[in-house]
């Protein structure tokens, strides 16, 4: 049974006939699953899966060879995927050739879990021939059934006819073990294992190949110190001093996590230059689940006891970095902090307009919960007329007359 998911609407609608629809994530965030949602509404397909180790030595030896075989399919076989096109990054010159000698005749879905492979390789993302979509672990609206504007259902897929949305977690499950669709449907001890699994086998083990690390020991040790530090502050002279690791080599690393798609780095709000401001950046696991097993943090109880606050703050940064991904060009996600120590968690910035945005563990919102947001739009009221607080209040509550305290269930 399929569930939801909100790229479902635009991989199918009217543009993305036109283009080829790259579609990058890390590893068991859906894009399988989703692909199987889009090719049940399309055309016949044909399937070049790069996983399979002897198509893929086929393919290294002889790229020309995959334009060849599309260009010998049936005409009622219009659909071309591409599996972990990042294996083989001579196949997106393939495309583009293919593309540009028939737009129409061909429709391309290729998706990729590692952005660095394709850049190694010199291969390009196919510049006014694609659109790029980022699949993110689910979200709190493909919970709720809520559809972005970018995504309101098409000619192509009739409300009536979607799949059902996913069924919602509580902010605990969200909180210990994050939203990976398979993780979301196993019981604890299972969760856990398959958790411990994913850091072990793929985060250690592929990841380290693309850093090219030749001692896993000081790797795991990054491993664990990023994800302890997900959230704050990047210090890279602090985590060399604690991992005896060349902050160098850390840099590095932390790129590897962003190519791919295991991590965000989010700026600093407003302009590099502008003073007395903090512009060092944060860091991001792109899973609460991934994130806690990384860090050893057994999901116990004891954990939302004693670290409820940062975790819900992770949670809420997921949800907006997802969200300014698929909403696309003008939307970002930043924070705002002084040297003095005024600090607003997030701001939500769009083309018009941007948001600020508190996150308080507190269940009882209060209007001093307030103070920072109202700071900042004091400073920025030409770009943010109002904020929020995303905190464990049961019901919406204006704590003055700019800032409204809402729910976390209703972020």
């Amino acid at each position: 049974m399929f569930f939801r998911r909100s790229l479902l609407t635009p991989l199918l609608g009217p543009t993305s006939r036109e283009k080829v629809n790259l579609l990058f994530g890390a590893r068991q965030t859906g894009k399988t699953a989703l692909l199987r949602q889009v090719l049940q509404r399309s055309a016949p397909a044909q399937l070049f899966d790069l996983q399979d180790t002897a198509l893929r030595r086929q393919l290294e030896s002889d790229p020309a060879r995959f334009g060849r075989e599309v260009r010998a399919l049936p005409k009622q076989k219009q659909v071309i995927v591409v599996d972990e096109i990042q294996k083989v990054p001579a196949l997106l010159e393939e495309v583009q050739a293919l593309y540009d000698s028939a737009p129409t005749r061909w429709r391309f879905y290729l998706t990729g879990s590692s952005a660095r492979r394709l850049r190694a390789g010199a291969a390009n993302l196919l510049p006014g021939r694609s659109h790029l979509f980022r699949i993110h672990p689910i979200t709190r609206w493909e919970e709720s059934g809520e559809d972005l504007a970018i995504a309101e259902p098409t000619k192509a897929v009739p409300r009536a006819k979607l799949p059902p949305p996913f069924l919602e977690q509580s902010l605990s499950r969200h909180l210990l073990f994050g939203s990976l669709p398979g993780v979301r449907t196993e019981s604890g001890a299972s969760a856990t294992a398959t958790l411990d699994a994913y850091v072990a086998t793929y985060v250690e083990e592929e990841v380290r190949r693309e850093a090219l690390v030749r001692d896993l020991g000081p790797f795991q040790v990054f491993l664990r110190l990023a994800a302890l530090e997900s959230g704050q502050v990047v210090n890279l002279a602090k985590l060399s001093q604690e991992s005896g690791v060349p902050a160098s080599t850390l840099k590095n690393h932390y790129q590897v996590l962003v190519d791919t798609f295991l991590g965000h780095w989010m700026p600093a709000y407003g302009h590099p230059s502008r003073k007395r401001v903090l512009t060092t950046p944060r860091f991001y696991w792109f899973d609460l689940g991934v994130r806690n097993a990384a860090a050893q943090l057994p999901p116990t109880r004891e954990l939302l006891q004693s670290q409820g606050a940062p975790l819900l703050e992770h949670w809420v940064a997921q949800e907006l970095l997802a969200r300014a991904d698929q909403l696309g060009r003008g939307h970002r996600v930043t924070f705002w902090r002084t040297v003095d120590g005024v600090e607003v968690d997030f701001v939500f910035e769009g083309p018009r307009a941007d948001l600020p945005i508190e996150v308080k563990w507190t269940d009882r919102p209060r209007p001093e919960d307030a103070r920072h947001l109202e700071l900042f739009l004091d400073r920025f009221g030409n770009r943010a007329k109002r904020g929020l607080v995303v905190c464990r209040c049961e019901r919406p509550q204006q704590l003055t007359e700019r800032v409204t305290a809402i729910p976390w269930s209703q972020l």
